[in-house]
């Protein structure tokens, strides 16, 4: 399964998975941060995976796996156990609402209490859990599934093998209103959201529609719990988010991003591509491609470094400007 090598005992067998630090007999671990390799040393798991090339200096107890990457390795031995052990949702569960003239794929699941809105298109394999909500005219591509709870408006779309977690609302108006000397007009949001093929969005995630067009999450991106994507936003292929980033409206960020939590991005501004921004960091401007960011307002990561290290000082340097001062008197 992992194409690896064995080295120690090839007969061990294991039943369940543990971080390399809580191992036990019959779990199966993996190492790929080499700042944890001291616990290869002490862990109680039978097997570990590790780099093919990771030298030993101590000896261990443990049955190694050598492969490429580690992580990618467990990633595709947790899809096999998750297949294997998942309950199979299948059929149509009673009470539910679909509207008529909605064709349901033999192989669907629509769980009890769902409601799908007229004009909805649903592809082969789609999971539905109960209480989600598809508005009219929607389109889900084959093989998503939208957890419990999840509320799609009207003409939105989701792509194939998309994984919309509980509780996420696409499609809600975005925040769009107009000062006038009665107070504010609200501005009709008549766009929609395009979630594209493999994408992931995490619980209490909101993505809002556009005002005109779309707002677009691009190919393989992945969300975390509690983001807010604002109105006409477009985010490009293979970028992940951590929770509680916020997006104000009509911004554009590349492929390829990584965002840490809390990040915050003004309006109306692009970020370029492989942009990494660290937990925090405050966007009010435009950023290149390749640029590592830290800080609100975000600065270049090795000058924030620098600043932090500087900022844990400032009680020294002040102590020795006032023993400077004293002393000049």
């Amino acid at each position: 399964m992992t194409g690896g090598k064995v080295e120690g005992d090839g007969n061990v067998a294991v039943s369940t998975f543990a971080k390399i630090e809580e191992g036990h007999q019959g779990a199966i671990s993996f190492l790929a941060n080499p700042k944890y390799e001291h616990w290869i040393y002490t862990t109680d798991s039978s097997i570990v995976l590790v780099k093919d090339d990771l030298k030993l200096t101590q000896p261990v107890k443990a049955t190694l796996i050598r492969v490429a990457d580690p992580y990618a390795t467990m990633a595709r031995l947790l899809d096999l156990a998750a297949e294997a052990l998942e309950p199979k949702y299948e059929g149509v569960e009673q009470p539910c609402f679909i509207a008529q003239g909605v064709e349901v794929p033999a192989d669907a699941y629509i769980g009890a209490f769902a409601y799908i809105g007229r004009g909805a298109k649903l592809g082969k394999g789609v999971k539905i859990f109960p209480q989600a909500y598809i508005g009219d005219n929607v389109e889900i591509g084959d093989n998503a599934v939208i957890k419990p709870g999840v509320k799609i408006y009207h003409n939105c779309k989701v792509g194939k093998r998309c994984i919309l977690h509980a509780g996420c609302v696409i499609g809600a108006d975005g925040f769009g209103f107009a000062p006038t000397e009665n107070g504010y007009k609200k501005i009709p949001q008549l766009g929609n959201v395009v979630i594209e093929d493999d994408v992931e969005i995490g619980a209490n995630t909101t993505i809002d529609r556009a005002m005109m067009g779309s707002t677009v999450i691009g190919h393989g991106t992945k969300l975390d719990n509690l983001i807010q994507v604002a109105h006409n936003c477009r985010i490009g292929t293979d970028t992940v988010m951590a929770a509680q980033v916020g997006i104000a409206g009509s911004t554009k960020v590349g492929s390829r991003c990584m965002f840490g939590g809390q990040v915050g991005l003004a309006g109306h501004i692009t970020v370029g591509d492989n942009v990494q921004l660290g937990a925090q960091s405050g966007i009010e401007a435009s950023v290149p491609d390749g640029a590592r960011l830290l800080g609100s307002p975000a600065i270049p990561l090795r000058d924030a470094a620098r600043m932090i290290v500087y900022q844990k000082r400032l009680g020294d340097l002040f102590d020795r400007v006032k023993k400077l001062e004293q002393n000049q008197k």
